[in-house]
C-alpha cells in the first residue's frame, strides 16, 4: 500500500531524514516513534504530499507523490497534531466544507452519516466546534480524515491532551479503523503504541533503526523472569541466598520493609522458571514467601536502549540503571532492544 524507497529530506546541511526505505501493507496499523527531532514528522508530511523530498521516493498505491500527487492524495486521511478545524462553524457544517473541499463522489448525506456513527459525534452535529471538549474536536478532526473514504489514515499524536477516558475512547477507535483501512500512528506514548498497532518501527536522528512486530515486542515484555519478592527471614542470608542460587542471575534488597519481611528483586535467567524451586528453597529453610509479584519488561527502556544504541555517544550498559517500582531495569530491555537493532541492521545490509 506505502513504499518509500531510499527517501531523503535535506534542510540546507541538516539532514532530517536519511536514506530510509520500509513498506505498509493494506491493513496494517504501524506505530511510526521517535524523539523530537528524529524525522518522524518530515517522513509523514513526505507521505502526505505536504512535503517534497530532496531524493527518493513515496508511492502510494502505485501512485507517486510527487508526479501524482492527486491520486496518492485522495487515498489519505491525515489528522495532524492539532486537529485542521474552524472554530466557528457547527460540526455539520464543516464536515460538509470538507466534503466538498475533497472533491467526494459519495452519496453526501449517507456518507456523512456513517463517520457521524464510526466517530460518535452524532449528538454534536449541530453544535459550534469551538463549544466542544477536546475529545470531541478530536473526534471531529478524526471524521475529517474519513471524509472520502480513503484506504489509508495518518494520525499525528491523536491522544494528547486527553483525559483517560478519552484516550481509552481514541484508542478503541483507532483499532476498529484498522479493521478497513492502513492506519499510521505517530505518538510518544509507547503504551498507546503496543495497544493499539501491529507494527512499531522507530526512527533516531533521521534513520530506521527498528522495524518489528509489535507482538513479538508484547511476547519478551510480559516474559515472567523478573519479580519482586517478599521474605521473612534475616535479610544478609536471604540476599546470599538468592544470589547464589542456580537460575538467578541478579539479586538485591529494595528499600520496602514489612515487620521482619523484606523485598528483593530477582531476574531469573533466560527460559527459567524460578518460582517453584525458590518456593522450595525458603520454605527448608523456615522462611516464609509472603509476596510475589511478576514484573514485565518497560517498553520505555526497550526503546531508550534501542536509541541509546545508535547514538554517538555510547551508553555503558553494564553500568547503566534505571529504576522502576524499585527494580533494577537493565539486562533484559538491553537483550530486547539488542535483538531488534540486529534484526533491523540485518534487514537493511540483505537490501
Amino acid at each position: 500500500m506505502i513504499k518509500i524507497d531510499h527517501l531523503v529530506k535535506n534542510y540546507g546541511k541538516n539532514c532530517a531524514v536519511d536514506d530510509i526505505s520500509f513498506e505498509i501493507e493494506t491493513g496494517e496499523i504501524v506505530g511510526f516513534l521517535g524523539q523530537n527531532g528524529a524525522g518522524k514528522s518530515t517522513t509523514m508530511n513526505i507521505i502526505t504530499g505536504y512535503l517534497s523530498s530532496t531524493y527518493g521516493s513515496v508511492t502510494v498505491d502505485g501512485y507517486d507523490v510527487l508526479d501524482d500527487p492527486k491520486r496518492a492524495k485522495k487515498l489519505i486521511g491525515y489528522l495532524p497534531e492539532q486537529p485542521p478545524v474552524y472554530l466557528d462553524m457547527t460540526v455539520e457544517e464543516y464536515l460538509s466544507f470538507s466534503y466538498d473541499l475533497k472533491g467526494c463522489k459519495l452519496d453526501k448525506k449517507q456518507h456523512l452519516e456513517e463517520i457521524y456513527d464510526i466517530v460518535k459525534i452524532g449528538d454534536v452535529r449541530k453544535r459550534l466546534i469551538k463549544n466542544l471538549s477536546k475529545g470531541y474536536r478530536q473526534r471531529v478532526g478524526i471524521a475529517q480524515a474519513l471524509v472520502g473514504n480513503p484506504s489509508i489514515i495518518i494520525f499525528d499524536e491523536p491522544t494528547v491532551g486527553l483525559d483517560p477516558k478519552q484516550v481509552i475512547e481514541i484508542r478503541n477507535l483507532i483499532r476498529n479503523l484498522g479493521r478497513d483501512h492502513t492506519v499510521i500512528l505517530s505518538t510518544h506514548i509507547l503504551q498507546e503504541v503496543q495497544a493499539v498497532c501491529d507494527r512499531i518501527i522507530i526512527i533516531n536522528k533521521g534513520k530506521i533503526v527498528a522495524d518489528e512486530k509489535t507482538e513479538n515486542i508484547n511476547r519478551a515484555v510480559q516474559s515472567n523472569r523478573r519479580f519482586n519478592v517478599k521474605i521473612c527471614g534475616p535479610q544478609r542470608d536471604v540476599l546470599a541466598m538468592l544470589k547464589s542460587k542456580p537460575g538467578i542471575v541478579y539479586a538485591e534488597t529494595l528499600a520496602e520493609r514489612d515487620g521482619e519481611a523484606y523485598t528483593y528483586a530477582i531476574e531469573s535467567a533466560p527460559g527459567v522458571d524460578i518460582r517453584k524451586s525458590l518456593f522450595f528453597a525458603l520454605a527448608e529453610k523456615g522462611w516464609a514467601m509472603i509476596g510475589l509479584e511478576a514484573l514485565g519488561m518497560s517498553i520505555e527502556d526497550i526503546f531508550i536502549s534501542i536509541v541509546d544504541q545508535v547514538s554517538e555517544i555510547k551508553t555503558k550498559y553494564d553500568k547503566r540503571r534505571t529504576r522502576s517500582k524499585g527494580v533494577t531495569r537493565n539486562s533484559l530491555e538491553l537483550e530486547v532492544a539488542d535483538a531488534i537493532v540486529r534484526k533491523n541492521e540485518e534487514k537493511e545490509d540483505n537490501k
